[in-house]
């Protein structure tokens, strides 16, 4: 049997992935949840901030219920940019399932790097409003160089592909911020992943895996605008001194079928060229 190239199979999943949830017979989701419970389109394709994934889910179906988003997001910089888009899948508020496309531009080289992820996610416990506990839930985002060049030559001990996973934590306090609601997330990540992987996994003499802190912080200014700020953690494994991430961001959902994010990210080093900063940009559609 010929095996599918990865570019195929990656088409090939995120068809199945809309065909079954059309194929559920159960309700569409929209009216259960609270709006802006469903969080943003991390640039991964996860559910949760934009460079951080939460232990939110990434639609707004409850118990019985099943959702579908699209999203694309643009991040650019001095010597690079970053375009990324994919979609994801809710079920039943326990699951969710998403693929993402990266495509990462080296200005300077004209260079070209894509990679394909396909992501699940599983609340364990908790909710993310009610309750004094934190919503919890566990992940992996499994990834695959489409180009390898850049990565073998940087000396990546793996420069196909790789897995993350991540447990994450989330919550809403109701009126915690001087009368407005505050949003938390902390999430740990095993990664041998450089620069989310566009880069390979690990390094020359280095192929153990880093456990990494994730954080995000908001403020819900209404029902529909948030600002607030995130936080990743990143791993140093081809000596090239790859900075941790920072973002501040604002978040407008005027409904239950889109959100908008604007940011300002500070990606530090990324390949050697130093004080990467720049504009991101992300837009979620819910289907249903």
């Amino acid at each position: 049997m010929v095996g599918l190239r990865p570019g195929r199979l990656f088409k090939a999943c995120l068809r199945l992935f809309v065909l079954g949830a059309l194929s559920c017979s159960v309700a569409w989701a929209g009216d259960g949840k609270i709006l802006a419970t469903a969080g943003l389109s991390s640039i991964e394709g996860a559910g949760g901030g934009g460079i951080v994934p939460w232990a939110t889910l990434s639609g707004y179906d409850t118990e019985e219920q099943v959702s579908a988003s699209v999203f694309s997001s643009h991040v650019g910089v001095q010597d690079y940019t970053l375009q990324a888009w994919g979609a994801a899948i809710g079920l039943y508020d326990r699951f969710e399932l998403s693929a993402a496309r990266h495509r990462f531009d080296i200005k300077p080289l004209g260079l070209q790097i894509q990679q394909n992820i396909l992501g699940a996610k599983a609340r364990l416990y908790g909710n993310l409003v009610y309750g004094d506990l934190p919503q919890i839930s566990v992940g992996l985002q499994h990834k695959r160089l489409l180009e390898q060049d850049v990565a073998q030559l940087l000396g990546a001990d793996e420069s196909q592909s790789g897995t993350d996973y991540y447990l994450a934590a989330s919550k809403v306090h109701l009126g915690a911020a001087l009368g407005y609601n505050l949003v938390w997330n902390l999430t740990l990540r095993s990664s041998k992943a450089n620069q989310l992987g566009l880069l390979g996994y690990g390094g020359a003499g280095k192929t153990n895996r880093d456990l990494l802190a994730e954080a995000s912080l908001g403020v819900f200014l209404n029902r529909r605008l948030a600002v607030g700020m995130e936080f990743r953690q990143k791993p140093d494994n081809l000596g090239v001194k790859e900075d941790h991430w920072r973002d501040v961001f604002i978040s407008y959902m005027p409904n239950k079928q889109m959100n908008l994010t604007i940011a300002w990210a500070d990606l530090g080093n990324v390949a050697i060229a130093d004080k990467q900063e720049g504009l991101y940009v992300s837009l979620t559609g819910y289907l249903w």
